[in-house]
């Protein structure tokens, strides 16, 4: 059971234990910039721990950790409640309460045992984290200031009037009167590169005044509303709005989740962004906009920058990345993403000046594609100090032969090449329409010919160096009917072993098949279940007719929402429904994660069978709900500038619609 608490606001974030406390020497910290700013901060009422007694999550910015200081002298129960409201945003505040409920006045010492390491995000996730000299901690008359000149990062501790503060320590000597209450308002503010700034819940105003809550308000304003008898379905995507908009990032565009991905990242917030088109667009052009700053402008093998290129993750730590950069580009399918994603925007009702925009790095993508795709798109790190398998399935061991061997580089990856098909008929939308279908025809006819398995009937993951297909059975396969690049006649045998007792866990499709050598379902690649590769394998299902499937895929991530009260992490693991009666949670999986936030707006979306194409003038709704989902509305969903209305009942309506849009059903 994860005994973990994680507060998430941006690129901030803290992760402490079940009672608020944050304890030195593991994971524990208040996180920002890519640093780990405060790694201890234990709570004492006359040098004893507090007694937890729950934790109310609130906004995923804020919970309170309720527990009770230990009995007062020559009584039986504790008669002292301690209340602590964290907020996290660019910092940390906490609003610390003692409440007396005896009779007679308490006098006590309240104690905040507080510590920096300064440490790198990537050597805390690592646990590998360096000794750092020269973290400076000084008292000052409000409380602490920590600051380490080597790594340009530190924080002030602000605690009010009454605090005794020395290296490590802020004390509090409270008297309090029966049935009464003693309260302080402790406050983290970041300093980056000797420069401080105030914590966004900021001591000196009210909560509800926080830049973070009126984010917040406007984004449920401006959020479609679902109302539909299912309840798992309802608070699930109840919980992904709120994850989605705690997860946004300054510049409009969305991190890739907690605790150790709060920032940018190619892939993830492409793919996130597609999901969560029916839900906000402005994610996606944020997302676009900053990915098209980032792209690629020279050839640097240490980064694995090329012209064109799109990034794969950014970082702003002081060790970003283990070679001094703060954005790296080892990913091969983050360019494609990103031109599929523009010509997704585009058929929801993207025009103007934002096409016009964000065109030229369309183009300069499509040009180091077609410059490296000969003719699939592989990937070669470029130095040792890169990943080595460049796909979503990047970890060392997640691309493999049936018999358990990996895949030899370079690697062209089976969806890879979906999301390339994909990328050529999103190109042809913006001119030369021609040449871009051809291109896309061509690479359909290479990739069927080339990574089809006849005597299996399924794809290969991928070819590899020795010009061999990677035979292993794995989810991959899913995206590419996602995509369109399976041929009809091939795809029942894919829809197939996608649903067989190998692959499906009764919750969600594994990453690969328990028949292969590989196989480990507490991997992180090798027989897991990740809701987001599952959303886009019921996608790619109901994309060639296979409804039943479909809603399988949809129904199986949806119980394991509800084991997981609502919020689908990262990945859990790939044991069989028939095997264990509950999802088996992966340890270090992020939660909130946005691609698996996201997922299920985009099951949604898949049995709804809605289908825009407002350059065409048409948006298709073909609904396919399974029981007990209907009858349904969605209201405020935007399309083509407009807000629209969709009910589902015995009969379909849609009401909003651009008068430049027909509604076709069916």
């Amino acid at each position: 059971m994860d005994t973990t608490v994680t507060l998430v606001e941006g690129s901030s974030f803290c992760v402490s234990s079940f009672n608020g406390d944050i304890h030195a020497g593991g994971s524990h910290g208040v996180f920002h910039a890519d640093t780990r700013l405060v790694s201890r901060w234990e709570l004492r009422v006359d040098d004893e721990p507090v007694e937890t007694l729950q934790v109310i999550s609130g906004e995923p910015y804020h919970a309170t950790f309720l527990g009770r200081a230990r009995p007062r002298p020559g009584r039986a129960e504790s008669s002292l409640l301690v209340v602590r409201d964290r907020y996290v945003g660019a910092g940390l505040r906490e609003d610390l309460s003692l409440r007396n409920l005896s009779d007679e006045p308490v006098g006590c010492v309240v104690a905040v045992h507080v510590g920096s390491d300064m440490a790198d995000l990537f050597e805390v996730k690592g646990d590998r984290v360096q000794h750092v000299p020269d973290v400076a901690m000084t008292p000052t008359p409000d409380g602490l200031r920590m600051y380490a000149d080597s790594r340009g990062r530190g924080t002030r501790v602000v605690a009010g009037d009454g605090v005794v503060a020395v290296p490590g320590l802020l004390t509090f000597r409270v008297a309090i009167p029966p049935r009464a209450q003693w309260s302080v308002i402790l406050q983290v503010n970041p300093i980056v590169e000797g420069e401080e700034s105030t914590a966004w819940f900021a001591a000196h105003q009210p909560v509800e005044h926080a830049e973070p809550v009126r984010r917040r308000a406007e984004w449920a304003r401006s959020s479609p509303v679902v109302t539909t008898p299912h309840k798992v379905l309802a608070r699930t995507l109840e919980r992904s709005r709120d994850d989605l908009g705690a997860l946004r990032l300054a510049d409009g565009s969305v991190a890739a989740g907690a605790p150790w991905f709060m920032t940018l990242f190619g892939r993830d917030s492409l793919i996130t962004s597609w999901m969560a088109l029916p839900l906000d667009q402005s994610l996606a052009l944020g997302t676009l906009r900053r990915l098209a700053a980032l792209q690629g402008r020279v050839d640097d093998p240490l980064t694995e920058e090329e012209p064109g290129k799109i990034l794969h993750e950014l970082r702003h730590g002081v060790l970003s990345l283990g070679v001094n950069a703060s954005a790296y580009y080892g990913s091969v399918d983050a360019t494609p993403l990103f031109v599929m994603l523009l010509g997704e925007l585009c058929r929801w009702g993207l025009y103007g000046g934002a096409v016009q925009e964000l065109l030229p790095a369309a183009d300069r993508a499509m040009e180091w594609i077609t410059a490296n795709a000969d003719p699939f798109l592989a990937y070669r790190r470029k130095s040792d100090q890169g990943l080595v398998n460049q796909g979503w399935k990047d970890s060392g061991d997640g691309v493999n032969h049936a018999d358990g061997t990996l895949a030899k580089p370079p690697i062209a990856l089976a969806e890879v090449q979906g999301y390339v098909y994909a990328a050529y008929r999103s190109r042809a939308l913006f001119g030369d329409a021609d040449k871009w279908l051809h291109k896309a025809e061509q690479l359909k006819r290479d990739f069927n010919e080339r990574f089809w398995l006849p005597e299996r009937g399924y794809y290969a993951i991928a070819i590899d160096g020795n010009d061999r297909p990677v035979d292993g059975l794995a989810s991959n396969m899913g995206h590419c009917l996602w995509t369109g690049i399976v041929d009809e006649d091939k795809a029942p045998q894919v829809a197939e072993h996608l649903l067989s007792p190998a692959m499906f866990t009764g919750y969600g499709v594994r990453t690969l098949a328990s028949t292969m050598g590989a196989y480990n379902p507490m991997s992180y690649h090798n027989g897991s279940v990740w809701p987001h590769d599952n959303a886009l394998i019921a996608a790619g299902l109901m994309r060639y007719g296979f409804v039943e499937e479909a809603q399988r895929i949809a129904l199986g991530l949806l119980d394991a929402a509800r084991a997981f009260g609502g919020r689908l992490p990262e990945l859990f693991c790939g044991f069989g429904r028939d095997e264990f009666p509950v999802p088996v949670p992966y340890p270090t999986s992020c939660s909130p994660q946005a691609w698996a936030a996201a997922a299920p707006i985009e099951l949604l979306r898949t049995l709804l069978r809605l289908v825009p194409d407002v350059p065409e003038g048409t948006v298709r709704i073909d609904p396919a709900l399974p029981e007990g989902f209907g009858p349904m509305r969605i209201s405020g969903m935007t399309i083509g500038g407009s807000r629209v209305t969709v009910d589902i009942g015995e009969e379909i309506e849609v009401t909003g619609l651009p008068e430049s849009v027909r509604l076709v059903v069916g």
